[in-house]
């Protein structure tokens, strides 16, 4: 038994507890457990609904580990602590599987401590113990329930950590099966909705993201399903694209370029997403002047003409025929005039003008076209066409002039004048 000391004691620094002091505070326990247990359960009855249920036995044994491993180290500071490591970190585990925070645990542990610290004050008057022996069971007590809530937690991080996972993973396949289309059963995907949570619209927005994608995904929705381990990253919003929802995605994004596909019916999502992709694409072809976040909707007339290069690359042979026998340098001319003819309807001057040559140049050329091209420039379906042909060959010039490849496919010669 540890000798009494004087109260000049007091002023001593605070060591380790003296193994001796374990016999007399173990003969406490039983009745100290109790006391812990009435004063717990009275502050946190939803402890006391659980001793009373299926895991109450389980739950009681822990509680009593915890309490003789704080003895057991007075008594023997080298003795393994394993079996209350493990009970602690199911503690930890159990609060999460409940849903709850470890605010309720902490509050437990911190009450347990302070029935443990007034029954050693009795304790304490009884054996005439220093105050600075009493200071050191207090520093040790507090420091132990300081261990205790580590290992709580690390047991509540781990549950949270996989099942903040396993969420993911369901939503990615979500994800997954959304975009997949008609060929999924919808009763898959709403089973699969169901289960994660997320309410299945009937609309839904594509965000195409440029790799590698860096997401703050804190700064997401929660509605916002995500894939960043595509190599095509991204992500489905539901429903229309508002302002609200781009704010979000300008937050979120601050680091990666997006393209915003259009609101389309949550079965034809691919649709959407298939668009953005392809305006990332016009973007890094310098055919659509690059933003961090580029809509769809401010470039359909573009999207559309690009969409099939081999159809147009046989639209534009059929179209421009008539000049294909030229030279490149006067074809080149003639081509370029009446693209500014069918994009204005101007005058001579006017077009001489955008063109930088003289106004009778302007009117050389349109003679020349007309003898040319001869009806194909009157009928209003084959103006139509060949319209279309010069407004795609001028986008994809955009590309040769900045020194990149186009981003669709065209032949040489005169099968696709839109690539000389």
């Amino acid at each position: 038994m540890p000798r009494s000391t004087q109260p000049s004691d007091v002023g001593e620094p605070l060591g380790p507890l003296p193994q001796e002091f374990a016999a007399i505070i173990r003969p406490e326990l039983p009745s100290l457990i109790k006391e812990i247990g009435i004063e717990v359960t009275r502050a946190y009855p939803e402890y006391a609904r659980l001793l009373n249920g299926p895991y109450g036995k389980a739950i009681q044994v822990g509680v009593e580990q915890n309490i003789s491993a704080f003895v057991d180290q007075v008594a023997s500071p080298s003795a393994p602590t394993t079996l209350r490591d493990e009970m602690c970190r199911r503690f930890g585990r159990f609060e999460a599987y409940e849903g709850r925070s470890l605010e309720t645990l902490q509050g437990a542990y911190r009450l347990g401590a302070r029935v443990a610290l007034r029954r050693a004050k009795r304790i304490g008057r009884r054996y005439n113990l220093s105050p600075t022996l009493m200071l050191s069971f207090a520093d040790a007590l507090f420091a132990y329930v300081d261990e205790l809530e580590a290992l709580s937690r690390e047991g509540y991080l781990e549950v949270q950590a996989h099942t903040v996972e396993q969420a993911e993973t369901l939503r990615r396949r979500l994800l997954h099966l959304v975009l997949a289309g008609p060929p999924v059963p919808r009763t898959a995907i709403t089973e699969l909705s169901e289960q994660t949570g997320w309410p299945l619209p009937e609309r839904v927005t594509l965000v195409a993201l440029r790799p590698p994608a860096e997401v703050d995904r804190a700064a997401l929705d929660n509605d916002v399903l995500v894939d960043l381990s595509d190599p095509q990253p991204h992500l489905l919003i539901p429903g229309t694209f508002g302002e609200s929802r781009r704010r979000m995605l300008q937050t979120a994004l601050r680091a990666t370029c997006g393209a915003v596909g259009l609101t389309v019916p949550t079965a034809t999502a691919a649709d959407s997403v298939r668009w953005a992709r392809k305006l990332l694409d016009l973007i890094d072809a310098d055919v659509v002047e690059d933003a961090p976040l580029a809509l769809c909707d401010d470039h359909l007339v573009t999207l559309w003409l690009l969409s099939d290069p081999a159809l147009l690359d046989q639209l534009t042979e059929r179209e421009l025929a008539p000049v294909s026998a030229l030279t490149a340098t006067r074809r080149d001319r003639l081509v370029e005039t009446l693209r500014v003819w069918l994009d204005t309807r101007g005058t001579a001057a006017q077009m001489g003008e955008l063109l930088d040559v003289h106004p009778q140049t302007v009117r050389y050329r349109m003679r020349t076209l007309d003898s040319i091209f001869g009806d194909q420039l009157t009928d209003p379906e084959s103006r139509f066409a060949t319209e279309i042909v010069l407004r795609a060959r001028h986008l994809r010039e955009r590309t040769t002039r900045n020194g990149r490849r186009p981003p669709t496919r065209t032949d040489a010669g005169t099968r696709a004048p839109a690539a000389q």
